[in-house]
Order: C-alpha cells, then structure tokens, then sequence
C-alpha cells in the first residue's frame, strides 16, 4: 500500500531557498507541497483552503516575532506539525520554541534526508530529537526556566518520576502502561496532571523538568544518537 501523501507549507523569505526546497520535496513519493509563501499572513490566508500537514517554518525571518506566530498556529491549528527551518544554531533562542509546540529544529546545513526524516516523524506526531534539539534541551537547565525548578517545591511522586524516564526512554503510553499494570486512560490522566502540577504545556516541558531535577537517568539511553523520537499527546 502506497504512503499516505503528507501535504506540507514552506514559510521562508529567500526565494531561491523556497524554490529548490520545494522541487526537492515534490520529487519524493509521498509528499505534496501546497503552499510556499515569504509572507506569515498569506500563509494563514491560505491554510483555510488547503489543509496542511506539517509546516516547514523559518521563524527567524524579518518582521516576523516567532513565539507569537506559533502560539496563533497552535491554538488555530493545533493539527499542523510545525517543523523550524533555520540557519540559526543559537541553543537558547531554540529552547524557548520548545515551549511552543514545535515538532523538530532543523538547521540549514543539515543533510536534505535528516529533513526528510523530521517530515515523516512530525506527521505522525511525533518529535524529531536530533543532537541539535538535544543539545536545547540540556542548555535549558541553565536558563531562567531551569533556575525556577530548582528551587520550586513542586515534587512527583515516585510512578510520575517513573513515567517521566519511560518517556525519555521515548516508550508510548501503551507501553508505560503494560509495564506500570495500569490502563493507557490512566497513563494519559497522569501525564495530563503531571503537566498540570508543574505548569508547563508539552511532553517536551514534562522532559525539561526531569532534567533540570535531575530525575531522568540520561545514561540509560545514547542522547548523543543522531536523530530520536518522543511520543507527543496533546
């Protein structure tokens, strides 16, 4: 059975950049290009007419404040899968698009199938880590975020810090459950008030947290791989 077509939309102000990126992407199999545009607001003129699966963005364009754009995506469109697109390596700048739902970081320089790959993990909802990505996520134990939950009074239980290294040991919530002998409803509930007691919005945030607090055991998976998956649930 042939793969389901993936539609995407190119959001970059270098036209030369959009061109080539789109007729690379027209020539694999199972993936369509709907929209390409330099302009956030035709973008969002467009996507009510064609519905886009996920979006290759480049949010550090001129005149354009990223963290309002993809806050506006997540509440419009909650469906897209939004995937950065960017020259830009800067690990602070990235770790804070993290707290806005993004799907993968992918630098310009990469090779054109790590893009490929980040495409295909983002429309099946999942997050393309790649070492660039993992690297965010460890910067952010320096920052002001990182700062706040050392000090907070916050605390989980110990199944929920369980859960969390299940997470980061990138298991869904099937199989957290066969293992924990509790329902995938009860896993998704616990997950929902984990978020809830910490106050972040994303899986991304829950794994933030374990981090800075130093309850995920890192060395139990290789991070430095080049390119790895967390389930993402609403």
């Amino acid at each position: 059975m042939p793969a389901e077509t993936i539609n995407l939309a190119i959001v970059d102000d270098l036209l030369l950049f959009r061109k080539v990126l789109k007729n690379y992407l027209l020539e694999q199999d199972n993936i369509n290009v709907l929209i390409q545009t330099s302009d956030i607001s035709e973008l969002f003129h467009k996507l009510k007419d064609f519905p886009v699966d996920v979006l290759l963005l480049d949010v550090f364009m001129s005149n354009l404040n990223a963290l309002d754009v993809l806050a506006f995506i997540r509440r419009e469109y909650p469906e897209i899968k939004v995937l950065i697109v960017s020259g830009c390596t800067e690990l602070h700048l990235i770790s804070e698009l993290l707290d806005y739902g993004i799907h993968g970081y992918i630098s310009k320089t990469d090779e054109p199938e790590e893009l490929l790959q980040a495409i295909l993990m983002a429309s099946n909802n999942k997050l393309y880590c790649n070492k660039l990505l993992t690297e965010a996520l460890y910067w952010n134990r320096q920052n002001k975020l990182g700062e706040h939950l050392q000090t907070s009074t916050v605390e989980l239980n110990d199944r929920e810090k369980k859960i969390l290294q299940m997470l980061w040991d990138e298991k869904n919530n099937r199989e957290i459950a066969e293992e924990l002998f509790l329902s995938i409803r009860s896993i998704e509930k616990i997950r929902q008030d984990m978020k809830e007691k910490l106050g972040v919005r994303s899986t991304v945030g829950l794994l933030k947290y374990g981090i800075s607090k130093k309850i995920i055991e890192k060395e139990k998976t290789d991070v430095r791989k080049s390119a790895s998956c967390f389930n993402i649930v609403s």
